[in-house]
């Protein structure tokens, strides 16, 4: 008899020679060893165990196996990859150095579509009941993960925080002066043109030279708006020079905004992430015990 591939066989041994039945769920293979002529019994898992791996599993418990394949019955050689709950769905040919053992898995035992769905449905079962049993630890872990790192960014925060407090009152002091000054400005405007009109010139000689000082001041406004791309508001010209005086003194005494930014943004999300921690859904508890531990 010649074999696949060409290669030619001593013998074709009966389908008894190599038996296969289920024992406690999983598939026992039992065939008789060349050179140590006894039969031996492997247990194989069907899920995680390859042909390459059974197949090894034979040569490691009989030294004198020289080359071990598996072929299908039309004579296609199964890879080493392939997983045996595969291979057990048919019938298959061991070959076993020259000799050739012809394997039928049990009918009732082989995998259908139906044992594959309950399968699975153990499968997400064991997963949901691992969840359960392991998620108050993780849980924990996880909290005192975050805890550990909002009290890491408060340290690194705390001499940012302090720092930028004293930038803050500076700017602010320095704002609220020039406003005043403008203030200022604007009264002794007001109060020289009043005396140039009426005890100096009059309201003929002074006239145009309001006219052209508010027309100045319109060139400047439209001037301001060139420049900032934003209209002369008080309240928004206010915040610029603000921010104009905050960050020339943040440079002066080497604030490092960026990273003071980068800082609050991650104690800001890692505080989200604590508090959907605590939320009920992710604790599995009902809400009212919540509010009653708040």
């Amino acid at each position: 008899w010649r074999g696949w591939e060409g290669a030619p066989y001593s013998t074709l041994v009966p389908s008894d020679e190599v038996t296969i039945n289920y024992r406690h769920g999983l598939p026992v293979i039992t065939l008789m060893l060349p050179t140590r002529s006894e039969r031996c019994q492997f247990t194989v898992k069907p899920v995680v165990t390859t042909v390459g791996g059974f197949l090894q599993d034979l040569q490691r418990e009989d030294k004198g196996i020289e080359r071990a394949e598996i072929f299908t019955t039309d004579g296609s050689k199964v890879s080493d990859a392939t997983l045996m709950e595969v291979l057990l769905m048919n019938d298959f040919k061991l070959v076993i150095n020259n000799t050739a053992y012809s394997a039928s898995p049990p009918v009732k035992d082989k995998l259908n579509s139906e044992h594959a769905t309950e399968m699975e449905d153990i499968k997400s079962l064991v997963h949901r009941l691992f969840v359960a049993l392991h998620l108050e630890d993780h849980q924990i872990r996880k909290e005192r993960e975050l805890l550990q790192k909002v009290d890491h960014l408060k340290e690194e925060l705390l001499p940012l925080e302090q720092m930028k407090a004293r930038i803050m009152d500076s700017a602010d002091a320095k704002t609220s002066r020039l406003l005043w000054v403008g203030l200022a400005l604007m009264s002794t405007q007001g109060g020289a043109l009043a005396w140039l009109t009426w005890w100096v010139y009059s309201w003929d000689i002074m006239e145009p030279v309001t006219y052209f000082i508010t027309y100045g001041s319109a060139m400047a406004f439209y001037a301001y708006f060139v420049l900032t791309k934003q209209d002369y508001i008080y309240p928004h010209a206010k915040d610029r020079q603000f921010l104009h005086y905050f960050y020339r003194k943040s440079k002066k005494q080497h604030f490092n905004v960026e990273r003071y930014n980068k800082l609050k943004d991650d104690l800001a999300q890692t505080e989200e992430s604590l508090r959907r921690l605590h939320q009920p859904l992710h604790l599995r508890l009902p809400i009212q015990e919540i509010s009653d531990k708040d």
